[in-house]
């Protein structure tokens, strides 16, 4: 799970975009009035977010009440009632839609790692998210791709050494750039994307970690892998679907970075009914 700290850090933000000095639609409805709430899924999903939402209705009010229906990561259906919630209306309804926000793309996030996760089940590879992510939520949505049974690649600049073709460029060959990233960090594995089994054999040469292996068809992933031997991990990716990515994942590689899962994400379709108490 995030740390609170985050999480609080994200609310106030959401709720600053959102409600900025007042909420001045609640205002029609009178400051001590009561209300029941519930949220349902209109698709089958992952439930992922929930402390995201109870952080929004406890930042707006202390006393609201929420009941979740489902555990955090497990799967709901069309129809189900994801919670029940109580409290002021006011403050419900001011809630609403920064906390829903959260929840349905977390839980689409979740839901379609999940749906990669199983596609490679048994295997052996595992599914790596990456660096394109909403802005603002990296966090949270590498944590909901987690959520769902996937994994996370590196989570920015700080944490690891991926060296593109630009980079090779800039450095002057690929031994020259994975010289220069063991003096930049001796605590990171160092990456290097390649775009051919030339490139992949100058990356072995010069003992990188991890070989990122970019748009290689099904045949030169096979190639890669006996030409690797076992020696460094290696690491698919460039347009992976859901149709494509067992077939990738048969030829040995040990991870498949998939891009989609984060950034191609389509919220759930989900929403809050209010009832006010008499």
């Amino acid at each position: 799970m995030i740390d609170a700290k985050i999480i609080n850090e994200d609310v106030e933000r959401f709720l600053m975009e959102d409600v900025g000095a007042s909420d001045l639609t609640a205002l029609v409805i009178p400051e001590d009035k009561m209300a029941s709430a519930t949220v349902i899924t209109r698709e089958a999903t992952l439930v992922c977010g929930q402390a995201w939402v109870d952080a929004v209705f406890q930042k707006l009010d202390a006393n609201i009440t929420i009941d979740w229906q489902h555990k955090e990561g497990e799967q709901a259906f069309a129809g189900d009632v994801l919670c029940h919630l109580s409290g002021s209306a006011r403050a419900l309804l001011t809630g609403e839609r920064a906390a829903l926000n959260m929840l349905q793309t977390l839980s689409a996030t979740a839901s379609l790692a999940h749906q990669f996760a199983k596609a490679v089940d048994g295997t052996g590879a595992v599914v790596l998210d990456t660096r394109k992510t909403i802005p603002g939520l990296r966090l949270a949505q590498k944590y909901a791709v987690r959520c769902g049974g996937a994994s996370n690649h590196r989570v920015g600049l700080y944490d690891g050494i991926l060296i593109k073709e630009n980079h090779i460029m800039a450095a002057g060959s690929i031994s020259e750039a994975v010289a220069s990233a063991r003096i930049a960090s001796d605590t990171v594995a160092v990456e290097v994307e390649v775009e051919n089994i030339n490139e992949a054999q100058q990356a072995l040469d010069a003992n990188a970690d991890i070989l990122l292996l970019d748009n290689f068809t099904l045949e030169e992933l096979e190639q890669a892998v006996e030409l690797n031997k076992g020696k460094a991990k290696l690491e698919a990716s460039g347009n992976v679907s859901l149709s494509s990515i067992r077939d990738i994942a048969k030829t040995g590689v040990d991870f498949i970075s998939v891009g989609a899962l984060t950034k191609n994400v389509q919220a759930v379709d989900l929403s809050m009914r209010v009832n006010l108490e008499d």
